[in-house]
């Protein structure tokens, strides 16, 4: 009897689905207010960065449904082709338009724009889950639990870094090596490939010279912003002043006054400076406590998923979310440079926002336990 692609609904991980669902809202809710001051200003629409997510978020949520009731075994045969198509996207970008120094976007006519990058993480995800789950048993074998991620890794980093997109390749590079060291990659060869990848990284900064000028602003901006404050430390310093101004409670919802074109970008890469305004300390222990407790649901899933496949997987992509949030909360606060990269479920971004829905759906489907 043929195996149905379709699966009933019952079996979801409901607490998994709640923490999804609430970080949706919650992320809607605090674009609404970070973005009406520069989406007035911009384009004279107070709602103009909120309404196309609204449309992104309804869009991911169907997605997500559906992922949620494939069986995701398919996976396993759409993992290089998805990887092959993601590679086709990040060389095709690199043909377009500069925006802030980058880029990152196809210009899709009558849709909007595209971020290669996304498609590859979650291109990487299926592929590594993928190569661990048939060779598990062989994983300490160099040919097999480095070398096929070391180049795959190596061919996405070195597209992404053309971008360039240094958040991007970090996060990249941080989703292969958790799923390499979860797989069973052997110490001495997981320990050689993360020097490799780090030589890797080193020799690229070298012979691009557009990419030493790029990192060794953000670096000397990271190190003293106030060295130029109206030029590459003026993004740092505006969220500083935000995060300081939401003391314990927050200045209340909406009440932003450093949305109002003081903090570049409010409603992407910086959000999370506003949330910490609008709603305090109290405000940014809730988003962090939220995605701290997705990354736990999720690893309690993937401790009970039916397989090594659908355990990897899970695996993957709640680390892909955690990650991608610890960073973005490290470069708002000035603890790292400022990579530019957005924060999960807030920033503003269409095609962020329905991968990683679809995403979770995936993660939803493994919950239901059936193989």
């Amino acid at each position: 009897m043929k195996k149905r692609i379709l699966r009933p609904l019952p079996g979801m991980d409901l607490p998994f689905l709640i923490l999804v669902l609430t970080l949706v809202g919650f992320g809607l809710v605090m674009l609404a207010s970070a973005s009406s001051a520069v989406a007035l200003y911009r384009r004279g629409d107070a709602w103009a960065y909120l309404r196309p997510q609204l449309l992104y978020a309804a869009l991911g949520l169907c997605g997500m449904w559906l992922a949620s009731r494939v069986d995701y075994h398919i996976f396993h045969k759409l993992a290089w082709p998805l990887l092959g198509l993601s590679l086709i996207l990040l060389t095709a970008v690199l043909f377009m338009p500069e925006y802030n120094g980058c880029r990152r976007w196809l210009v899709i006519p009558g849709f909007g724009t595209l971020q290669p990058s996304e498609i590859a993480k979650f291109a990487v995800v299926l592929v590594f889950s993928h190569i661990i789950a048939l060779n598990h048993d062989r994983m300490k074998d160099f040919s097999v639990g480095v070398l096929p991620f070391a180049l795959v890794l190596g061919v996405v980093a070195a597209l992404m870094l053309l971008e360039p997109h240094l958040s991007g390749t970090v996060l990249i590079l941080g989703i292969g090596a958790v799923l390499m060291f979860v797989g069973g990659t052997g110490l001495r060869w997981f320990l050689l490939a993360g020097a490799g990848g780090v030589g890797a990284i080193g020799a690229a900064v070298a012979v691009m010279p557009d990419l030493v000028p790029y990192a060794a602003d953000r670096l000397r901006s990271w190190l003293d912003p106030f060295a130029d404050p109206l030029g590459d430390g003026h993004q740092t310093i505006q969220s500083l002043y935000a995060i300081g101004s939401g003391g314990a409670t927050g200045l209340g919802l909406g009440e932003s006054r450093q949305k109002h074109l003081f903090v570049p970008e409010p409603q992407n890469d910086f959000i999370f400076s506003i949330v910490c305004e609008e709603l305090g300390f109290v405000g940014a222990c809730a988003v962090v406590g939220l995605f701290v407790l997705l990354l736990c649901r999720g690893i309690t899933i993937a401790a009970h998923a039916p397989d090594r496949f659908g355990a990897l997987l899970v695996v993957g992509f709640v680390v892909q979310v955690a990650l991608q949030a610890v960073l973005n909360v490290a470069v708002v606060t000035n603890t790292i440079p400022n990579t530019g990269i957005s924060l999960p479920f807030f920033s503003s971004g269409g095609t962020s926002l329905m991968m990683l829905l679809g995403e979770m759906g995936v993660v939803l489907g493994v919950s239901r336990g059936e193989t």
